[in-house]
């Protein structure tokens, strides 16, 4: 496996250090909605890399290696030595189609030596935890899925995915990995605390939250966060959700806001927020979220501890928005975290998203996060 590292920027164009272009297998890239919406950086990309598979979206700030970039594109071109791809897409126009969406790309995907999935999704659009159940329900909870909601920094206006086709909203993109070769690692981690108490979801229908211990969600948040409710969604992301089920309090999720509703008094989140299950507020610290990020860099690079690598490896973080708009420039600190725990020689590549998708670290089965760093790492077999 060789990896080579590309960017863009508007002064200069694209930097490309790779050699033979035409060898690349898989190009992946994350961008700003407007450096992406006009569609000519793919265009560009598909005639540096004509027999590729290509995969972007855009994002909330793109991560090259240790750095945060918002104007810029960063991204991989990858040739594999005994690694198959397929890659395909699928509309997702509204959430109500997120679980039929997820099926339909999973039995695209599902052939024997299926080793794991990367997936881009709509992030405005998509009930992120319906998708991943979809794709669960075709190819079984088995094969590792990892990937992320394409964002649109703190705007939440309009979300683009690119899947061998010019970036557009309303889309779902995956590739799947095949053969025994591949070898795939994956961690996710948050590290926020939480505060107030604890309250029943007694109301709710998928991702729409509705009441909160019989209150109306709205009113709780617009109490607690004051005047930065005025700035909901986006002060939302500062404000998580943590939720789990009674019966398996180990097995908890975090859920951060994507809409509200302020004649229901409702919430749209990015995933399902079950009825009958616990929720509680969460806050951020920075060094908290440093080392969640690290924890996370460390779940994915064990599973590669024991594996014989030959060639290159690559890193591709994926981290909530919501962490950013906490951190500001302290942001750094968790790149600076993970880049310790995978290793400076590795290229890391990423974006800031509105959900992450990864397995879960209890369960081992795939879910739909939020405000967590998710790290998915590349590699085959000597």
């Amino acid at each position: 496996m060789h990896v080579d590292q590309l960017a863009w920027s508007e002064g200069a164009g694209w930097a490309v250090t790779a050699g033979d272009l035409s060898s690349a297998d898989l190009v992946v890239f994350f961008g700003s909605r407007r450096s992406l919406a006009c569609g000519v950086r793919y265009r560009e990309l598909r005639a540096m890399f004509p027999s590729a598979s290509i995969l972007g979206c855009s994002t909330g700030g793109q991560i090259h290696n240790d750095d945060v970039s918002d104007h810029e594109i960063a991204a991989v071109s990858i040739s594999f030595d005994a690694t198959s791809l397929c890659l395909t897409r699928e509309p997702a126009t509204s959430s109500e189609y997120s679980r039929t969406c997820g099926e339909a790309i999973g039995r695209q995907l599902s052939a024997p030596g299926l080793a794991g999935i990367f997936v881009l999704s709509d992030g405005l659009s998509v009930n992120g935890s319906e998708l991943v159940s979809g794709i669960l329900h075709s190819v079984g909870n088995r094969v590792p899925v990892t990937g992320g909601l394409a964002g649109d920094g703190a705007e939440f206006r309009e979300t683009l995915v690119s899947a061998d086709c010019a970036p557009q909203k309303h889309l779902v993109g995956a590739v799947g990995f095949y053969g025994s070769a591949i070898r795939i690692g994956h961690g996710s981690a948050g590290g926020w605390d939480e505060f107030g108490p604890r309250r029943q979801v007694t109301r709710s229908r998928g991702n729409v939250l509705f009441e909160l211990d019989g209150e109306p969600a709205l009113d709780l948040y617009e109490r607690y966060l004051g005047e930065e409710a005025k700035a909901l969604p986006g002060s939302g992301l500062l404000f998580p959700l943590r939720i789990f089920n009674p019966a398996h309090r180990e097995h908890d999720i975090v859920r951060t806001v994507l809409a509200v509703d302020h004649e229901r008094r409702s919430m749209t989140f990015a995933g399902d927020v079950p009825e009958g299950w616990t929720a509680q507020l969460m806050r951020g610290v920075f060094d908290r979220l440093a080392t969640g990020a690290a924890m996370a860099a460390r779940q994915a690079t064990d599973s590669l501890a024991a594996t014989a690598v030959g060639g290159d490896r690559l890193a591709i973080l994926v981290s909530c928005i919501g962490r950013r708009l906490l951190m500001g420039q302290h942001i750094v600190n968790e790149l600076e975290a993970a880049g310790a725990e995978i290793g400076l020689q590795v290229p890391r590549l990423g974006f800031y998203s509105y959900g992450e998708i990864a397995p879960h670290r209890v369960s081992g089965v795939c879910e739909l996060h939020n405000q967590t760093m998710t790290v998915t790492t590349l590699a085959e077999a000597a």
